[in-house]
């Protein structure tokens, strides 16, 4: 099956160009070229997706895993993901797939209609169809085609995304994202230039937007000692969110060294649950330590008694005290997310 398509949201410029309107970064992809994601291609003056179908990853993940805890907690999502980012993160753990299509060359993968990837979801007994693994917004067309039929068989679909989309891009979304998982990598333009080859003002833009927008947001900062890790920014991290919505969950991750970022030392559960009592003491209701099973930051606590309403372990649940309504079990107040409780989509 051939996955290059003409693409969406581009336009044509003087001299044969185009310009992606898909992401922040707005390439100008001169005939022949690729953008920065290195899986979209000008071709004769019309701008093509190479990897329409073609995946690279096709998993059934516990939701945990994303990682979103407010969404349908316990329940198990079909992961998708083709190859190709917008980022050139130099601690990006997906790296042998994210920056495929960079140099140019063939792009690995197999070909999956979006019925089969719905049809499988399904199958599997999964509740949501998540985007994941690299940046989903670089596989837009397939996204969108796997999106509207995910949503007409009563599953959520579920964005792990780097936030770096256009509002054009969000348009042409609308209501069919249910939740996203976004990366705000750090609070600091500098270290988005210069780790991630990208820009923060755009991230805090989408954040804010898809708020506003309704979709159930949750964020994910990867804690690295020495470089996002200071008491000033995480701080900051943390005002920010508050000022979006108190209710945004919050995941401080541990960093463990990989790809261009091997010169610096995993982060230390200290420094994880030193972030948390950070994002809770700014005045979020819901901050989790990531990547350090056991370590005590991983439990859903209800912020008006106190009780666990979600217990986890790694990936795992072990305590669940919610109504089916999504009220914490011990004082009623409701556990804001999507489907919380476990009733329908």
């Amino acid at each position: 099956m051939d996955t290059v398509r003409e693409a969406i949201l581009w336009e044509r410029l003087e001299k044969g160009a185009v310009r992606c309107g898909l992401c922040h970064h707005r390439c100008r992809i001169a005939e022949g070229k690729r953008g920065l994601c290195g899986v979209r291609e000008n071709r004769g003056g019309t701008l093509h997706t190479l990897v329409y179908g073609r995946l690279v990853a096709r998993n059934v993940d516990p939701i945990e895993k994303k990682p979103m805890f407010h969404v349908e907690p316990g329940s198990l999502s079909y992961s998708i993901a083709t190859g190709g980012c917008n980022f050139r993160c130099l601690h990006c753990q997906n790296y042998e797939i994210s920056q495929v299509g960079r140099r140019g060359g063939p792009i690995p993968g197999r070909y999956a209609a979006p019925e089969d990837v719905v049809d499988d979801a399904v199958a599997t007994g999964c509740r949501s169809v998540a985007y994941t693994y690299t940046e989903p917004t670089v596989y837009f067309e397939y996204a969108l085609d796997c999106m509207q039929l995910a949503r007409r068989a009563g599953l959520l679909n579920v964005f792990v995304t780097n936030g770096y989309m256009t509002p054009e891009c969000l348009d042409r979304i609308g209501a069919l994202l249910d939740a996203a998982n976004v990366d705000l990598k750090a609070m600091t333009d500098e270290f988005y230039r210069e780790v991630c080859g990208a820009r923060l003002g755009p991230v805090l833009d989408t954040i804010r937007e898809m708020v506003r927008r309704g979709v159930w947001v949750e964020v994910t900062t990867l804690v690295i000692p020495g470089r996002n890790d200071s008491e000033a920014e995480l701080r900051e991290i943390a005002r920010f969110l508050v000022s979006v919505s108190p209710d945004v969950p919050w995941h401080v991750t541990g960093f463990f060294p990989t790809y261009r970022m091997t010169d610096v030392p995993p982060t230390p559960a200290s420094a994880l649950a030193g972030a948390r009592e950070i994002g809770l003491g700014e005045g979020l209701r819901y901050v989790y330590t990531g990547n350090r099973p056991g370590s005590g930051g991983e439990d859903t606590v209800c912020p008006s008694c106190g009780t666990v309403v979600v217990g986890r372990l790694g990936f795992s649940l072990t305590t669940r005290n919610l109504t089916p309504e999504g009220r914490c079990g011990g004082c009623g107040h409701v556990i804001p997310g999507l489907n919380m409780g476990g009733g329908a989509p």
